[in-house]
């Protein structure tokens, strides 16, 4: 290396501030839709925002602390019926009743967590997937939410949200707008710290991170409570918006995880990108193949085959290997400036300056 170059540690590249840039103008794009956007666009983007966020805190989940649950579901509905008895049973504003949903999400998944994190692997997915069980026929058995055939939401509290019905679906709205910006955006932060170096790690090699003084079980216990609470707050929205709740709905696995897990996989899973690249992909499918039946989910599957045996990081996990984009600029790298200014990448760079032998 010249006397006139250095190193430096860069973390914002030239993609990432532009991805910067027109991710605020899609957001105030977004922001405006209820002056731009028909009634049926704004449910449809809204569904798509919500999705969205459960595949952020799925791939939080397993794509870096390697948590492969099937039972997030369990969370989903347990935020529904928070909602519904919190509104119902203690005349909460439903606006109020979201975010106690979400403290209430965690609280739950403290006990769940402890209890669960003594499994390992397979044995692990299956026993999330029995405890959304529980959850489900402990749902139906309250009466007072209308047990097995579930119970909707009273005229009172809906029209509580705002005076009219064009306010009440601009207010649903921007609060999915909201929910999803939020949850991508602690994500981001989490794993800019401290902390989110930790999960990297585990996700890239558990011993070695653990070898390195990483306490594993207490950096997968904050996520799974994190995931939990806002799970919880993203399912009291969803049955915001549908009105209506029952067990089967509310604990839905195909619903609320395997399409989950369908999204991660195809975009990417850990990566920030990735859900949302699948959610994007994934809702391009439903509106297109959903008149098919039974063909449109046999499509799905043939989808995800594929993208896995040609892709098998997803298709954002394929991107990036090729192009080496990072849009949210999460990691740091070492260039080297030179005379002209311009930084050079050398991640890649072969070792040319090693000292010679003496």
């Amino acid at each position: 290396m010249s006397a006139s170059q250095q190193y430096a540690v860069v973390r914002f590249s030239p993609a990432s501030r532009i991805a910067a840039v027109v991710a605020v103008l899609v957001l105030i794009a977004l922001a405006c839709a209820p002056w731009w956007a028909g009634r049926a666009d704004m449910r449809l983007l809204s569904e798509l925002f919500l999705y969205m966020a459960l595949a952020s805190l799925w791939n939080l989940l397993a794509g870096y602390a390697g948590l492969v649950s099937v039972g997030q579901q369990a969370f989903v509905g347990f935020g529904g019926y928070c909602l519904l008895a919190l509104t119902i049973f203690f005349g909460f504003s439903p606006l109020i009743a979201i975010p106690i949903a979400g403290i209430a999400g965690a609280l739950v998944s403290i006990p769940v967590a402890v209890l669960i994190f003594r499994l390992r692997g397979a044995y692990f997915a299956i026993g999330t997937w029995v405890i959304a069980e529980v959850f489900r026929l402990t749902a139906a058995q309250i009466s007072a939410l209308g047990g097995g055939s579930g119970t909707s939401l009273p005229v009172t509290v809906v029209k509580s949200i705002a005076a009219s019905r064009a306010m009440r679906e601009a207010t649903t709205y921007w609060m999915a707008l909201g929910i999803v910006v939020l949850v991508l955006a602690l994500v981001c932060v989490l794993l800019r710290s401290r902390r989110g170096v930790a999960l990297t790690a585990i996700r890239d090699n558990e011993l070695a991170s653990q070898s390195l003084g990483i306490d594993i079980w207490r950096a997968k216990f904050f996520v799974y409570v994190v995931t939990g609470a806002l799970t919880a707050a993203v399912g009291a929205l969803i049955f915001l918006q549908k009105l209506r709740i029952s067990p089967d709905a509310a604990f839905s696995v195909n619903d609320w995880t395997a399409f989950v897990i369908f999204i991660v996989v195809i975009g990417g899973i850990g990566t920030i990108e990735g859900p949302i690249i699948g959610t994007i992909i994934f809702f391009l499918l439903r509106e297109t193949l959903a008149d098919l039946g039974a063909l449109y989910l046999m499509i799905l599957g043939l989808v995800a085959i594929v993208i896995m045996l040609h892709a098998p990081k997803g298709i954002w996990g394929y991107v990036r290997e090729k192009t080496d984009l990072d849009l949210f600029a999460l990691s740091r790298r070492v260039v080297v400036r030179g005379a002209s200014q311009q930084p050079e990448n050398i991640e890649n760079k072969e070792n040319a300056h090693e000292p010679q032998a003496t």
